[in-house]
């Protein structure tokens, strides 16, 4: 079986590059070193590879489906799997030991979880969710709240999920309809429909718990009239056990292109189907304060985004991985200029154009695997940082790169397993090759959480110009830094510097032209095309990061770094030029095109 990530590679990351043992120095880490990172990595290689990664075709092939009682039915391997991830522990990783966690930095949890999610997406989809969930209700929730879900969730005993959408409001969250009614005991009353709930109904946990957001009747319109509420399947009872069940019910199954291994379901909240209390309507509760919900929900919601940009990058890298091994055996054709007909074919890695091929997949998926564990690095400076300078700027910096961190893997590993594809030839197109799948249920990620186009809106209108356009300055910064690094180094570390830049000096430019109008209808526009640039820019500092990284040190590893970023440099960068003279030409095409013209 092919290793689903390259454990060489995130050595690199984690230990050579981003130094991520120093921050065993940090009391919250205290208890950690590189001996028990390592440990954590090799554990979760080893569950994938024995547990997640045998029934990734066949829970594929065999998507669940909805008996007739309203239950869901899948095959026993995902139960079976997610428990022994349950009694590894391994999702409480991140959590204070106070509530059964490991303390262990998000930076190696998010390494770790890249094992599982490049194994079998679909099963790892659950205790991402769980996580997740559980990480807000810590959070915001009250200490009887913690007790009474947060700790169930870490125990492996219940999965939680999110709740936003709706049937009619999509992404658009200020036109959900889902209320939430006070009751006398402070409870409330929760009734609507949820959409594209991943993980919203299976029997795989004793209890699932749902985060939703719903509006109470003086919430008025608009996302600030949101609030957010605990709504689970089951009731808790007492003693920690299973009380009365909610009126939460299963209404339908979506049936995807990919990622068929995760339940993603329709919801209806009080339907009558349950009555609890003998009274209508799911049984909520409030979390935190009414109409502050969406606020909370960003807390949950942007850890999904830098996941859902790992989830891009473990399938564009086990897409990568398996078809380096392929070209390597596969034998075609001759090399170029071969005389003899009669000679053998030769492995169709020998063929330049192939190697082109591996070469854009590597530098797509390790150039995103970099990003997101630097965005990892981030949070445990944000939560642990010394001193407050130190927490903002991880924080400004976090704005800014959150929509390029879910955005360009999803947009570019989903390339890689295009490639992939085009590695294995015809056979790629078949069921009998693992990269038609991958690349199916890598599909769904420039959707989940948020579309390229609301991720763009997001970069271009909000977070480069926030604070004055302070996040900015500081990525600024950061480039910069790295550019006067590399210029020492000289030789392609300076081309690669100074042609870095270039584009980074014009694209403040180009942002500072957008916004100089003060028409926000043309600045965004063409917001996608600015977040494809500004994303292409960024991962360049990621290989020129990785590429000084490699300084001094040989071996086929390094040279593979270096010819990845000399590929990055020469084949990916250049792109960005076309792009930025569209967004400062200030065209309009878009915006002007008449829906009548269609």
């Amino acid at each position: 079986m092919t290793d689903v990530l390259s454990r060489r590679d995130l050595d690199f990351l984690l230990y050579e590059w981003l130094e991520v043992p120093a921050l065993a120095a940090r009391k919250r880490f205290a208890e950690h070193s590189k001996d028990t990172f390592d440990a954590v990595l090799d554990l979760s290689a080893d569950l994938a590879h024995k547990h997640f990664a045998p029934h990734n075709k066949k829970a594929d092939t065999n998507e669940p489906t909805m008996r007739s009682d309203g239950t869901v039915e899948m095959i026993p391997e995902v139960k079976a799997a997610l428990d022994a991830y349950a009694a590894s522990g391994l999702i409480a990783g991140q959590f204070d030991e106070s509530v059964g966690g490991m303390q262990l930095p998000t930076t190696v949890a998010r390494a770790a979880m890249a094992w599982f999610q490049a194994a079998n997406a679909g099963t790892a989809a659950y205790p991402f969710l769980t996580a997740a969930n559980a990480n807000l209700i810590a959070a915001y929730g009250t200490d009887q709240q913690i007790d009474d879900y947060v700790r169930p969730m870490l125990e492996g005993r219940w999965f939680g999920t999110m709740c936003l959408s709706e049937p009619q409001a999509g992404s658009s969250l200020a036109d959900i309809t889902t209320r939430a009614v006070r009751q006398d005991d402070g409870s409330y009353r929760v009734t609507g429909t949820k959409m594209w709930i991943s993980g919203g109904d299976h029997e795989l946990t004793e209890n699932i718990v749902h985060l939703v957001l719903a509006k109470t009747p003086d919430g008025g319109p608009g996302v600030k009239g949101i609030s957010l509420f605990i709504v689970p399947k089951v009731l808790p009872g007492a003693d920690s056990g299973l009380g009365e069940r909610n009126d939460v019910t299963l209404t339908g199954l979506n049936h995807k292109m990919g990622n068929r291994g995760t339940t993603n379901t329709m919801l209806a909240f009080g339907d009558g189907t349950h009555t609890p209390g003998g009274k209508s309507g799911a049984v909520g509760f409030l979390v935190g304060e009414e109409h502050r919900g969406l606020s909370y929900m960003f807390h949950m919601m942007n850890e999904a985004r830098i996941g859902v940009g790992f989830l891009a990058i473990a399938l564009g890298y086990v897409g990568y991985r398996k078809s380096l091994e392929y070209a390597k055996v596969r034998t075609q054709g001759r090399p170029l200029g071969a005389k003899d007909p009669a000679a053998p074919p030769v492995p169709i890695i020998d063929h330049p154009d192939v190697r082109r091929l591996l070469l854009a997949q590597k530098s797509y998926v390790e150039g995103a695997l970099a990003l997101g564990l630097y965005c990892s690095r981030l949070v445990d400076e944000q939560d642990t940082a010394v001193d407050a300078a130190t927490t903002d700027e991880a924080t400004l910096l976090l704005d800014v790169l959150t929509p390029i961190a879910k955005s360009w893997p999803s947009q570019w590993c989903l390339e890689a397993n295009s490639l992939a594809i085009q590695v294995h030839g015809g056979y790629g197109y078949t069921r009998d090759y693992d990269v038609e799948q991958h690349y199916r249920d890598n599909r769904l990620n420039p959707i989940h959480e948020g579309t390229h186009g609301i991720q763009g809106l997001d970069l271009l209108g909000r977070k480069v110009t926030m604070q004055g356009g302070a996040g900015l300055r500081v990525l600024g910064s950061k480039i910069t830094a790295t550019v006067v690094r590399a210029r020492v180094l000289g030789g392609e570390a300076k081309r690669h510097a100074d042609a870095l830049d270039t584009v980074w000096n014009r694209i403040l430019d180009v942002t500072e032209a957008l916004w100089a109008s003060g028409d926000a209808t043309t600045a965004l526009a063409n917001s996608s095309v600015y977040l494809e640039a500004f994303g292409h820019t960024v991962i360049a500092w990621m290989w020129l990061e990785q590429l000084i990284a490699t300084y001094g040190k040989n071996g086929d590893f390094y040279d593979g770094k270096r010819m990845a970023a000399r590929y990055f440099f020469a084949h990916e960068l250049p792109k960005v030029g076309p792009q930025l003279d569209l967004l400062a030409s200030g065209d309009r095409t878009a915006a002007e095109m008449n829906p009548q013209w269609f």
